[in-house]
């Protein structure tokens, strides 16, 4: 699929997801959401990037938007990566990569990129960020700065 543009409609899914959870972008309508998209459970970047977020996670909560993580992982994989470093976002299991490849973040080989993604309350993509190298993550502060868009 071609490279998703702000503005337009985010692509809709339905997700399993830690916590025994089923997950669906619909939900979210009224009051957005912000997708950050990444590699895999374990891994030295997605879990420094996942610890960050549980370590400011009062910032996190306070944007007002909700956050999931999107993987292809299983969602026992996901349920041991939370529960060892602690994490508090849900992550959802996207193994066949539909989703990803919806927003188009599958990269060359099959690897997902790491990306973030704000849909507002109607649906509307407000604000995306797709890494060419998945070495550096979206950090609280890059994702106050684009909450801060929607006002």
């Amino acid at each position: 699929m071609a490279k998703l543009r702000i503005g337009e409609v985010a692509p809709q899914f339905e997700l399993e997801g830690t916590g025994s959870k089923t997950y669906r972008l619909k939900d979210y309508l009224g009051t957005g959401v912000m997708l950050a998209f990444y590699p895999g459970d374990f891994t030295p970047v997605c879990t420094r990037q996942f610890c960050s977020y549980r370590d400011d996670g009062d910032r996190l909560e306070g944007l007002g938007v909700p956050m999931m993580g999107i993987s292809p992982q299983s969602v026992e994989s996901h349920e041991r990566f939370a529960d060892r470093h602690g994490l508090d976002v849900p992550l959802l299991s996207d193994p066949g990569k539909k989703v990803a490849r919806s927003y188009g973040v599958v990269g060359p080989g099959g690897f997902i990129r790491r990306a973030v993604f704000l849909v507002d309350g109607e649906g509307v993509l407000r604000y995306r960020h797709v890494a060419l190298f998945g070495l550096r993550y979206q950090d609280v502060g890059d994702l106050e700065r684009a909450v801060s868009t929607l006002s």
